[in-house]
């Protein structure tokens, strides 16, 4: 699964996109709101977490601008704006979740979950290619029913 972070601070960037990696998704990483704009307009991602005040574009803006071109990747604010304004204001632009910082990396990780749940029940969260069945949500492997333990490193390539 394909994540893109949106986030100008380098070490909460950093943060997200290590603890990410470590539970076996594929980052990317943009630290302003043109640069996110353009990366989640010309890749494809499952999900896409965005802070809210970015430099050269907010994070609302892209949201909107995204919605506006039928982008419809699940979106996850993360920011320090914790009103139930900023909150509403959120979820209005075409956010699908709301996080303020500061977070527990439980909790980020819980949401990711959940949206990319979200996000694969039309498609199917399973991949299915002979006798190996994939859920790319639970990052599990079975081959002929029997469940495969496979390192981070082998899952990922398998999944790409």
């Amino acid at each position: 699964m394909r994540i893109l972070v949106v986030e100008d601070e380098k070490k909460v960037a950093s943060f997200i996109k290590r603890g990410l990696e470590e539970e076996n998704f594929t980052v990317d990483v943009a630290y302003d709101g043109e640069e996110g704009l353009y990366m989640a307009e010309t890749n494809t991602y499952d999900l896409i977490l965005m802070d809210i005040m970015l430099p050269k574009m907010d994070g609302l803006a892209v949201i909107k601008e995204l919605r506006n071109r039928n982008v419809m990747t699940s979106m996850l604010c993360l920011t320090a704006k914790d009103t139930v304004d900023d909150i509403v204001a959120g979820l209005n632009s075409g956010s699908d979740d709301y996080l303020t910082k500061p977070f527990a990396f439980a909790e980020l990780l819980a949401r990711v979950r959940a949206l990319l749940r979200r996000g694969t029940q039309d498609r199917g969260a399973e991949i299915t290619f002979s006798d190996l069945r994939l859920d790319p949500v639970a990052h599990k492997v079975w081959r002929s029913g029997r469940e495969l333990d496979l390192t981070a490193k082998e899952y990922a390539l398998l999944e790409y």
